[in-house]
């Protein structure tokens, strides 16, 4: 085989050059005297013409069957210009069958009507679809930056263990049993947390690493169980140095990769801030439809759902549009699942149609409450009006929920457009009702503020932290934080977090005694390298831009994993199976 050129590269200016080309079969047309292939490989696709001196030879080639051909570059008399090698054709003198193929499950083309679980199942064919393939390169170009940039910028490249000691906070860890050690188990990393903040202990001050990450939790759209996520960490660096940092990070990734200049800084919201606003601690700012406070209107209201909702914590809120004056009775009740689904009690779905409020909780409403309502909302005719009551954060987040389901299917935004921000300020601890305990917002190893830091004993839900988040259209991309550098705070947080000196000495005893040596202020973020991609590439899921991704039941359709294992193998781990 003697490659002269790839698929992708022949134009006119090739025209009469002897070339051999190598690829899959895309299709096949046969018009009697003439056979046309259209040849594929990784870099595009190129029209073969095979005339009656070599119809014996391509009698049996069908989809899929690699090809070596050898023959002229012609100009093409009816041009494609949808194809790149549209302007010419090959006119072949020589075609060699490499290898046959069996009839694929389905059409090998960037457009498919394949079932997503076909697909998965076959995932060798379906990377073999440009549009997949083009995703997977765009891939590669944002992780070659990043390279570029940190290594610019000083860093050093470390890889940290993925065998590791289980410290559960957050996610489900997935454990590996120990033959060696019987009874005990490795746990994957959830993230290098611990390892880098180490190596910031060790006096490194710059590491970065494309780290593998595993959580066992459930799958959605933009989450998998093993994912990839871009792990920076830096020593005497403040907040706002990390944040500019991290922006020229991303404006590099957006040139080189969609050839776009992003302004910097970013735009920084507080996190109660933009909770208020926009709902959510990764709002999308493409739009507008912001939140409104009404706690003040109906403060006194004898409208029982608002009345219950107003207790030490609680909030009324409002969002509006002019979208959906004609929704009918059941899509407003789809609008109230959204909500509960989404923290919510209920909704109040109310018109404002004729100069008047409408709506079956109108007639609860004084004249004062209604005007006062007609103002803070500016109310046109044809508004529809959606109310939520009850704990402020959950108030929040249900009316934010609606507010991204409405800027989705009402198209109120250009999704060509890309809206980088800061969320900051997060809460450090958050309420388990259930539990009875504090939990950490972020991690446990976060640095509260300093102006906070006498609320600790009295007040911590009060207590704010040094983290923050870098957003982008809605998706949270990554956040970090300044990590606590001071022994006895570290020991401090983990008691705020209900656990014990023996719970503090078995999960972390390790990381506790370093923290003794002459810590550094440090601090750093991760950036999630398959939503950067799936967001960067246009894709509805993270499984557009990984490999061999699991489907929605973290399932591999393709090698059927997760499996059981042989009996043998089990007793080696000195594991017994219990059938439920």
């Amino acid at each position: 085989m003697n490659r002269t050129h790839n698929n992708g590269e022949l134009r006119l200016a090739d025209v009469g050059k002897k070339v051999t080309l190598l690829g899959w079969v895309a299709k096949r047309r046969n018009l009697g005297s003439l056979v046309f292939i259209d040849l594929r490989d990784r870099y595009g696709i190129t029209q073969i013409v095979c005339g009656d001196e070599l119809t014996e030879a391509v009698r049996t080639v069908r989809s899929e069957y690699i090809l070596e051909v050898t023959g002229t570059v012609v100009e093409r008399q009816d041009k494609n210009p949808k194809m790149e090698t549209g302007d010419i054709e090959i006119k072949a003198e020589k075609v060699v069958i490499i290898n046959k193929a069996e009839l694929p499950p389905f059409i090998i083309a960037d457009e498919s009507d394949a079932l997503e679980e076909t697909r998965l199942k076959y995932r060798y064919l379906d990377l073999r679809r440009p549009v997949l393939q083009k995703k997977l390169f765009t891939r590669a170009k944002i992780v070659k930056a990043m390279h570029e940039y940190l290594d610019a910028n000083e860093f050093i490249e470390v890889e940290t263990p993925v065998l590791a000691k289980s410290t559960p906070e957050g996610a489900r860890d997935y454990l590996v049993p120990s033959r060696v050690h019987p009874g005990c188990f490795y746990a994957l990393p959830q993230s290098p947390q611990q390892f880098k903040q180490l190596l910031m202990v060790a006096g490194f001050e710059r590491y970065y690493q494309v780290a593998r990450c595993f959580r066992d939790e459930d799958l959605r759209a933009d989450r998998q169980l093993d994912f990839t996520q871009l792990d920076i960490e830096t020593s005497f660096l403040s907040q706002d140095e990390i944040l500019t940092l991290t922006e020229g990070l991303l404006k590099k990734v957006m040139k080189d990769v969609k050839n776009i200049d992003i302004e910097t800084p970013f735009r920084r919201f507080k996190y109660v801030d933009a909770m208020n606003m926009y709902g959510s601690d990764k709002p999308d700012t493409r739009f507008e439809m912001k939140l409104q406070d009404l706690t003040d209107i109906f403060r006194n209201s004898e409208f029982k759902a608002f009345a219950e909702g107003l207790g030490p914590k609680g909030a009324i809120k409002a969002i509006t549009t002019d979208h959906c004056e004609n929704y009918s009775r059941k899509e407003q009740d789809k609008l109230t699942e959204l909500a509960k689904k989404n923290g919510a009690k209920g909704l109040v779905v109310l018109k404002y149609e004729n100069d008047t409020i409408e709506g079956s909780a109108a007639k609860f409403f004084t004249e004062e409450e209604k005007q006062a309502l007609k103002e803070k909302l500016s109310l046109s005719n044809g508004d529809l009006i959606m109310i939520v009551s009850g704990e402020w954060r959950k108030t929040c987040a249900a009316l934010g929920a609606l507010r991204s389901h409405f800027g989705k299917t009402l198209h109120l935004y250009d999704p060509e457009t890309f809206d980088f921000l800061w969320i900051t300020e997060f809460p450090m601890f958050e309420w388990n009702e259930e539990d009875g305990r504090y939990y950490s917002e972020h991690h446990p190893f976060t640095r509260p503020m300093d102006e906070d830091l006498e609320y600790l004993d009295s007040d911590p839900e009060r207590v704010r932290s040094y983290a923050y988040d870098v957003v982008l259209n809605g998706y949270e991309l990554g956040g970090g934080s300044l990590r606590i550098y001071d022994c006895d705070m570290q020991q401090k947080i983990f008691e705020l977090l209900s656990l014990t000196e023996e719970q503090i000495k078995d999960r972390f005893g390790f990381f506790i005694d370093a923290l003794k040596y002459g810590t550094p202020p440090h601090g750093g973020l991760a950036l999630g390298l398959d939503r950067v991609a799936m967001i960067l590439t246009g894709s509805e899921s993270l499984r557009d831009v990984i490999a061999f991704p699991k489907n929605a039941n973290a399932k591999d359709p393709m090698s059927d994993a997760p499996d059981r294992v042989d009996e043998k193998q089990l007793e080696e781990l000195h594991i017994r199976i219990v059938e439920d």
